[in-house]
């Protein structure tokens, strides 16, 4: 019995860091990315909030699917059980609360600082999803947290990247 509750708390783990981690560096990468193609600010926020919202329910339900799949083919049987729900409940929060932490500079700031601000807080906050990954698995913690910035690190500048190619 211990052995599957730890299952399904590393399960809900598993799914809050992914949507954080996906939050953060996808809507970072977008965001940027249009950012250095000089859209307005007004734009990119409009755009930023579409992103996180479809990108939320989207990866909600392939969480969703994906584990009640996952049940299925373990039990043989075809039933939504309690964890499939929680899950896809913890990747859209985790989604879109990740998902303002890059987007909340356009909300207040323009042009140039947005952009470093967005790309700042997103950078750190994957550092510190790194540390609480690392803490909470009783592994190195600052490795986890550098590890987990230098990934969330590359989709940002894939968006810095392919956006300034096309301004």
């Amino acid at each position: 019995m211990v052995s599957k509750m730890k299952n399904v708390r590393a399960s809900y783990l598993r799914t809050f860091v992914f949507g954080v981690e996906d939050s953060l560096a996808s809507t970072v990468g977008l965001l940027s990315g249009v950012a250095a193609a000089n859209m307005s600010r007004e734009g990119i926020f409009l755009t930023g909030v579409v992103l996180i919202f479809v990108e939320a329910v989207s990866m909600a339900a392939g969480s969703f699917l994906s584990e009640e799949s996952s049940e299925n083919y373990l039990t043989k049987k075809d039933a939504v059980r309690r964890v499939p729900v929680i899950e896809s409940a913890i990747m859209f929060f985790s989604y879109v609360f990740s998902g303002i932490i890059p987007l909340s500079p356009y909300f207040i700031l323009e042009g140039d600082e947005a952009f470093k601000v967005s790309i700042y807080l997103s950078l750190v906050s994957l550092f510190l999803l790194g540390l609480l990954s690392g803490y909470l698995s009783k592994t190195s913690f600052i490795k986890s947290g550098y590890r987990m910035l230098l990934v969330g690190g590359l989709a940002i500048a894939v968006g810095v990247i392919v956006g300034g190619a096309f301004n």
